[in-house]
């Protein structure tokens, strides 16, 4: 995603954190992975980085790839890497999937009592949440047929992603639509076909699961790259 673009983003962001640290002392925030928020994320470490009150922000993941934190493959390491060990938020304040569980479902089940811990028994409402966008229409690691697109109940669950890593943890759409701000990065012309789908307003989420961010009391904002 191109630096003018993501620097729009960045400053939205900074409105959204500092009312949320106004209204309640503390923000939470959910990232996503993959490659689109890698120039966003830069400009936050560096950019932003003083912008912001990184004592009061929360982190947490949308999704990750069931792999080590030190992988290549981790979104968290990527997070890490690129904004994390660069800006002063604490790191208690920080909340990665964990992917040393004995299983998938084990760690879907922890993460889901991580968010209980900061949100209480109502559920998750996260002040700004992340995402992205992909060509086969997914968001998240919510992929088309996925089981996991049918679930109600539960916040976190493990999934299989027709990609590799295959094996995936991730938030699901009722927690995803309980926020109060849902970002939808999307660059690169591969995602045109997909985007037309989902904002179509007649998309089936089973094929393009983007197309089941409705938020029940929250805004939903797409911050398209211009193909070049």
């Amino acid at each position: 995603m191109d630096v003018e673009l993501s620097r729009r983003i960045a400053n939205a962001m900074v409105e959204i954190v500092y009312d949320a640290v106004q209204r309640r002392d503390r923000c939470s925030v959910a990232l996503a992975g993959g490659n689109t928020p890698r120039t966003l994320y830069g400009l936050l470490a560096s950019e932003f980085r003083d912008r912001l009150p990184w004592t009061r922000i929360h982190i947490f993941w949308g999704d990750e790839r069931y792999v080590p934190a030190d992988s290549v493959d981790s979104n968290y390491r990527m997070a890490r890497e690129v904004l994390l060990d660069h800006v002063p938020c604490p790191p208690a304040n920080i909340h990665p999937m964990p992917t040393y569980s004995a299983s998938p479902d084990a760690a879907a089940a922890t993460y889901a009592a991580t968010l209980r811990d900061y949100f209480g028994d109502d559920g998750p409402r996260f002040d700004l949440a992340l995402l992205g966008l992909g060509a086969d229409g997914h968001t998240a690691s919510l992929f088309p047929k996925s089981a996991a697109l049918a679930e109600r109940t539960r916040w976190v669950v493990a999934t299989t992603a027709p990609a590799e890593p295959s094996v995936r943890l991730t938030l699901t759409l009722p927690v995803l639509n309980r926020a109060a701000n849902l970002f939808v990065l999307v660059a690169g012309a591969d995602k045109a076909n997909a985007l037309q789908h989902v904002r179509s307003g007649t998309a089936d989420p089973n094929i393009y699961p983007a197309a089941g961010l409705q938020p029940t009391d929250g805004q939903l904002l797409w911050w398209v790259a211009r193909v070049p």
